[in-house]
């Protein structure tokens, strides 16, 4: 059903949640924010961010920095501070496939991939398999980290494996770090507080400029001391802004008012992938979140290209990132009357199944 017409700008845009826009409410919060300099931590703004995010995720220590890929390379520097070692994470994980080599070139990180045996996700036999104990030997690098993600594509890392992988990380003496870039989105999927999952692990980093829609962003979260240290890392790492308030309003607007849209938006991933689905879409994945991955209809030739050229003449972006399957991303500013159009157009190219 065609929601109410809206006075901001349309922004179909379906390529990722990183598409967002500022919209009247946040800008206004950004330009009322008082500011200070952070590098002198005389930012309230800043503060008031780092505050909020570190209680909502019962964590004493935040630190608002320019990416999710920033945390997570801080958080890597900071927990790896005795080379050589090892990291464990997952062969998809944005630390591994997605952030340049930075735990090599940054951190003298060996980096340990490993593809799970079942599912999506990461479990317990998977982290097992490539753990490396401390070899007096010296001839491997001992596993001080395992990174997690969540969720990984849309999909939600059940937290029955993230109690597993933490119990044994922890009797081992490894570390565990989440790249929570989306776990907002878990979060409203799961009904699982942010600081549960946030209990499970050491550090962990939530994006702002993801489904949250602020223009830049992120927070990594740890204790008093670690967050001191990657404080430091991140002036290193060229990353001691001044008067960064401007941009930490929006993401206490977002908190505040973005969040809480997020299970609309889950809604219309489920009604846009049923209705793919009907056009002769594979599902790829579960989609548990705002993240729809499908395959074009196997009959037709050339279909995904097809798809997407004819949502194109309608408005709406897609982009195909990833071979023969399609991922298409909702976001708070993606509406019903966007998923008509878009299954109009499913229906148009491909007929119903």
């Amino acid at each position: 059903m065609p929601t109410k017409a809206s006075s901001e700008p349309r922004n179909w845009d379906l390529r990722s949640d990183t598409v967002t826009k500022p919209n009247s409410a946040m800008l206004s919060a950004m330009l009322s924010a008082p500011v200070g300099d952070d590098v002198f931590g005389e930012d309230p703004t800043v503060a008031a961010l780092e505050a909020r995010v570190a209680s909502l995720c019962n964590k004493p220590a935040a630190l608002f920095c320019a990416s999710s890929t920033m945390a997570n390379q801080l958080a890597i520097r900071t927990h790896m501070r005795d080379p050589p070692e090892s990291l464990v994470c997952h062969t998809d994980a944005h630390v591994f496939a997605y952030e340049s080599g930075g735990a090599s070139l940054l951190s003298q990180t060996q980096m340990i991939p490993v593809k799970p045996s079942e599912g999506h996700n990461l479990q317990l036999a998977d982290v097992q398999r490539v753990f490396i104990n401390n070899n007096q030997l010296g001839h491997c690098a001992p596993t001080h980290l395992v990174a997690l993600e969540n969720t990984m594509a849309g999909v939600i890392m059940p937290v029955e494996d993230m109690r597993e992988i933490s119990a044994f990380a922890r009797e081992h003496g490894a570390k565990l770090h989440l790249d929570g870039s989306r776990l907002w989105n878990a979060s409203v999927a799961s009904g699982i507080a942010i600081s549960e999952y946030a209990g499970l692990v050491d550090t962990l980093n939530l994006c702002l400029s993801k489904g949250m829609g602020c223009p830049v962003g992120a927070v990594l979260v740890g204790s008093e001391q670690f967050i001191g240290k990657a404080r430091h890392f991140r002036k290193v790492f060229g990353g001691g802004w001044r008067q960064a308030g401007v941009l930490a309003a929006a993401g206490l607007h977002a908190i505040d008012h973005v969040w809480p849209t997020m299970a609309d938006t889950h809604r219309l991933a489920r009604r846009l992938a049923d209705g793919l689905s009907k056009c002769g879409f594979e599902i790829a994945l579960p989609v548990d979140t705002n993240m729809v991955l499908v395959r074009a209809p196997s009959a037709v030739p050339d279909a995904q290209r097809i798809f997407v050229e004819a949502a194109l003449e309608k408005g709406v972006k897609l982009v195909t990132i990833y071979g023969n399957v399609l991922r298409i991303v909702l976001h708070h500013q993606i509406d019903g009357n966007c998923i008509d159009v878009l299954l109009e157009t499913a229906t148009t190219c491909f007929g119903n199944v």
